[in-house]
């Protein structure tokens, strides 16, 4: 037998994992492919942005990433965008959709199932970040099924298609601001998500705006950091969060 023959199932078995890797990764959004490359940047959609949305994208416009902010009056975010300069525009939310690799929503969870309805389409296949909270004094009925089903369960019933990741939703965007790149140990930022290549480049955009991502588990997990949960409102290291909900170190 040829001695080229001898290594045809090894050479096989090799040649079939890379066709796999190259295959899955052509299925990834091209910013989301991207992200695998220490330092790159991507174009991020920000729907709603108030304090929570204006603030954690700054942060990602100061980290070198292009964000486009929306609202539904975006003539009102021009002081907004021209503080942050180049890097940051505003839009409409169609707009932001259609801009960004990746998405940052952070609106009135109330306002969930109409984002949904309104530009469901578009929105399938798009890793989004859901940093929305729900309260029932401003969002009503909804509330009754976030505590019932859980947050992350909950946001992926109304944004369905999405590569939904949770996270920046357990503390003020003073916290935010003020504890963006300190030194070591970083504010922990607790993220749940099914689907492992969007928790990992919400992982990179987290690192990038300052903080230290801790994987809590998947979307049914969202629910130990939401409001009431024992993630909530824990301005920690990601040691001290691990510790509070009981995770692997």
């Amino acid at each position: 037998m040829p001695k080229h023959d001898l290594a045809d199932p090894a050479r096989r078995a090799l040649l079939g994992a890379g066709g796999a890797l190259i295959v899955g990764a052509a299925l990834w959004p091209a910013g989301a492919r991207a992200q695998t490359m220490p330092g790159a940047k991507m174009k991020i959609g920000v729907i709603g942005s108030g304090h929570i949305g204006g603030t954690i994208g700054g942060l990602w416009v100061k980290a070198g990433h292009k964000v486009l902010f929306s609202s539904r009056h975006p003539e009102e975010l021009k002081s907004l965008v021209a503080d942050l300069g180049a890097l940051a525009r505003a839009g409409t939310v169609a707009q932001a959709i259609t801009f960004g690799d990746v998405l940052f929503i952070a609106v009135p969870y109330g306002a969930l199932p109409q984002i949904g309805r309104d530009y469901g389409a578009a929105l399938k296949g798009k890793i989004v970040l859901d940093a929305c909270n729900a309260t029932r004094a401003r969002d009503g009925a909804i509330t009754d099924e976030v505590e019932r089903n859980g947050i992350g369960v909950t946001s992926q019933k109304y944004l369905p298609g999405t590569r939904l990741v949770r996270c920046f939703n357990t503390l003020n965007y003073g916290i935010f601001a003020r504890e963006a790149h300190r030194p070591d140990p970083k504010l922990a930022i607790p993220i749940a998500g099914d689907d492992a290549e969007a928790v990992r480049v919400a992982e990179g955009l987290i690192r990038d705006a300052g903080f230290d991502p801790v994987l809590v588990g998947g979307l049914k997990a969202a629910s130990r950091f939401q409001m009431g949960g024992p993630g909530f409102h824990q301005e920690a290291t990601a040691a001290e969060l691990r510790q509070k909900l009981s995770l692997k170190p």
